[in-house]
């Protein structure tokens, strides 16, 4: 049996607006279903192919608020989402999730303020503007990730050293093999090769599921890393140090 929180969702594209920019989104313009298999579901694609619009959608529909947070979080700074979470209905499974949190890189310094807002009597504000960008996106991951709960990320890795993003990835298995689910949008191969994870490539043929070997933000680090000099080359760019002695 099933027992992700959320198994899947549909989409009434009638309550879309018909001249909505959503349509020209090759990944998401009609997708009417989709659904999910695993505890881990990555998000891959260009900039611009639809995964933070899908993942932020996702997110509201479960109630959390826009720019993120807990679903205790209720403030707007700007109102930049789309409207596809209005027409977007999540499939869930029977059992309920116990926290989670919404994890938006682009928005994460209007949570850290609001977090301190929050603060009062018998709560201590954990100081994320104190921290290093890097620093208090772990410190959310050590705070907030427990068992049995639900998260969505975009671009976690967007503040972490590779060698953080190694500890992220730690963590994300953990937590997930403790019964709680992940929808993550990211671009860095060090997370994507979690194990047991599903892969959503967005590109302009649609969805489509896609082993890691096959993403690229793999290939082409796997490229840089393997054939730096010839690449280097290709792009006009001398594989020596800039400036003279």
């Amino acid at each position: 049996m099933n027992e992700l929180f959320v198994q899947g969702f549909t989409v009434e594209w009638s309550e879309i607006e018909a001249n909505s920019y959503l349509w020209d989104i090759p990944t998401i313009g009609g997708l009417s279903e989709l659904q999910f298999r695993r505890p881990v579901t990555f998000m891959v694609g260009e900039n611009g192919s639809g995964k933070s619009t899908l993942l932020e959608a996702m997110a509201i529909a479960a109630g959390f608020n826009p720019e993120g947070g807990t679903k205790n979080y209720a403030f707007s700074t700007y109102a930049s989402h789309s409207e596809l979470y209005r027409a977007m209905r999540l499939v869930r499974g029977c059992r309920l999730p116990e926290w989670g949190y919404f994890l938006r890189a682009e928005s994460f310094y209007n949570v850290a303020t609001q977090e301190e807002a929050y603060t009062g009597p018998g709560r201590q504000s954990e100081k994320y503007h104190e921290k290093s960008h890097g620093e208090s996106f772990l410190a959310v991951a050590q705070k907030h990730f427990r068992e049995r709960s639900l998260y969505f990320m975009d671009e976690p890795e967007a503040a972490l050293s590779a060698q953080r993003q190694l500890t992220l990835l730690v963590d994300i298995y953990n937590c997930a093999a403790a019964g709680s689910q992940f929808f993550i949008a990211t671009h860095s191969p060090i997370l994507l090769g979690l194990p047991g994870a599903e892969i959503l490539a967005f590109n302009e043929d649609g969805l489509q599921l896609c082993a890691y070997e096959e993403t690229e933000a793999y290939q082409v680090t796997e490229m840089f890393i393997n054939n730096r000099r010839q690449l280097l080359k290709y792009l006009e760019l001398p594989d020596e140090n800039m400036g003279s002695d």
